[in-house]
């Protein structure tokens, strides 16, 4: 997972209590919600320059760091796109 993913998605989880955010990190148990995600999501745009598909905004793609970065590493390279 990219370090910035890790830093991105750090405000948002409240239960991470100063730990640091590891890829295979539930993001749900860590405090993100549904109407985070959608702040999440318009970070991603931001920090990342690309925006996720309809298809990969799935809880699957939410479950965790990693999971959320392979989505985001996977339009990257689609779009062509440098992380």
């Amino acid at each position: 997972m990219d370090p910035r993913m890790a830093e991105l998605l750090t405000p948002y989880l409240k239960f991470l209590n100063g730990r640091e955010l590891g890829p295979d990190d539930s993001l749900r148990e860590c405090g993100l919600d549904s109407m985070q995600s959608i702040n999440v999501l318009f970070e991603i745009e931001d920090v990342f320059g690309v925006s996720l598909p309809d298809e990969d905004i799935t809880d699957a793609t939410f479950a965790t760091g990693g999971t959320l970065w392979t989505a985001v590493a996977a339009q990257l390279e689609r779009q062509g796109v440098s992380s």
